[in-house]
């Protein structure tokens, strides 16, 4: 990106006006459709405006980690395919692709709402395992909260699929039981570009950022995990800023998943 485009982005912002016409604090409308991907167990689709992502859940019965033999696994994924951005590019995952994995996988698992031990089969022998992968249809910024709402979605849609006495699983016959899941982390990403913050980043204004913040919550203000990115960095002050207009958006977007889900 030009500066001069930068600084179109940045002046506008000071007038309190985004390239989309939304303000500094609007979420982009936000639609989401559950199981859209037969083969799956679990799946949804996630759109902010005309950002498009999918999430699906597989399910396989596999052995513990020797460190964890009581645990099941549960595992987020993001490859950024190119056919939804013409800047990414097919091969092993970049580091967007890395951190987006990461910081979805840390906000589900540090907020406790699957309960691995659950996942146990035979103690050290057989668990479940659960494989999120997360996949941006078309590119338009977000992708982590777009990514981290698409999982939570899949996951709550997801139903185990039938074994027999043995362990071996039968992907023809899904059963009616749920995953159990307590609560619905939602990741959200504050920006700061000048000194103006924004939520539901376009990818325009991604390349303007100076620093951002990721913010994983549970209702009632409960915080799960936190992932700063950008080249410059932020006071305790403009920390504590981004923390609270976080929340304040992530109850938004959990409501609007939990009104899908009922």
């Amino acid at each position: 990106m030009n500066q001069e485009v930068k600084d179109h982005i940045k002046n506008s912002l000071i007038k309190g006006v985004r390239l989309d016409g939304r303000g500094p604090q609007d979420l982009r409308e936000i639609s989401i459709e559950l199981d859209v991907v037969t083969t799956a167990e679990g799946s949804a689709r996630v759109k902010f405006g005309d950002a498009e992502v999918l999430a699906g859940v597989k399910m396989s019965v596999e052995s513990p980690f020797p460190d964890t033999p009581e645990d099941g696994v549960l595992m987020v994924n993001a490859e950024l395919l190119p056919l939804s951005n013409p800047d990414f590019e097919t091969g092993p995952p970049g580091i967007d692709s890395i951190e987006t994995s990461r910081v979805i996988d840390r906000g589900i698992r540090e907020s406790g709402c699957v309960d691995t031990k659950k996942l146990c089969l035979v103690k050290g022998e057989k668990v479940w395992f659960m494989a999120v992968d997360v996949h941006p249809i078309n590119y338009d910024g977000n992708l982590i909260d777009m990514g981290g709402l698409a999982a939570m979605a899949a996951l709550k849609s997801a139903n185990f699929p039938s074994i027999d006495k043995d362990h071996n699983v039968d992907y023809h016959e899904k059963t009616k039981k749920k995953l159990d899941i307590s609560g619905l982390p939602i990741p959200i990403t504050v920006c700061k570009i000048g000194d103006v913050l924004i939520v539901d980043p376009t990818d325009e204004e991604e390349n303007a950022i100076d620093a951002r913040l990721t913010v994983t919550s549970l209702d009632k203000d409960k915080l799960c995990s936190l992932q700063k990115g950008g080249a410059k960095p932020l006071s305790i002050e403009e920390i504590a800023e981004m923390v609270e207009l976080a929340l304040k958006k992530a109850d938004e977007v959990r409501k609007k998943l939990s009104e899908v889900l009922k």
